[in-house]
């Protein structure tokens, strides 16, 4: 049996043109996205598109969904094995290609976490466990782009 979750966002944006050099109007892509309970994310095109450096924009978003939703998925299968996880970090790299046209598309995405566990015994496992949490991830099961991983994982003890 499947169950569908409903998620709303607000986007606000006002018009307000950037001046250019060639005469061309560019728009200022400044935004604000609002989702109901939470602080609104205050986004902009990335600088490579005229945006704001300082704001998120959409391609950093995409990213943080997937890392966040990988590392939680992977929390779940390492409870459901009984391995303690103690740490978890990434550093993820995506790729994103363009084309002459504007249209564009991420071609990959690549994670790298490092995952610090209590019993050096589940490292094998615990290493195995982050292709089940790609299955289960809800973003990675979105995309139509290669999801890498590169996996470490150390133990601070070395108990069996």
């Amino acid at each position: 049996m499947s169950y569908k979750h409903i998620f709303k966002a607000s986007l606000t944006w006002h018009h307000a043109e950037k001046p250019n050099l060639q005469g061309l109007k560019i728009y200022n892509k400044n935004h604000s996205i609002a989702i109901e309970g939470k602080a609104d994310l205050h986004v902009s095109a990335a600088k490579a598109f005229k945006g704001d450096p300082l704001l998120y924009n959409p391609e950093d978003l995409l990213l943080s969904s997937l890392v966040s939703c990988h590392m939680m998925s992977y929390l779940y299968v390492c409870s459901q094995h009984s391995i303690q996880v103690l740490s978890y970090t990434d550093n993820a790299l995506a790729t994103l290609a363009t084309e002459r046209d504007g249209s564009g598309r991420f071609t990959a995405v690549t994670l790298y976490p490092e995952v610090i566990i209590a019993d050096a015994s589940q490292i094998d496992l615990a290493l195995s466990l982050h292709t089940q949490a790609n299955k289960l991830c809800f973003i990675a099961n979105s995309c139509n782009f290669k999801i890498l991983h590169h996996p470490t994982c150390k133990a601070i003890n070395t108990a069996s």
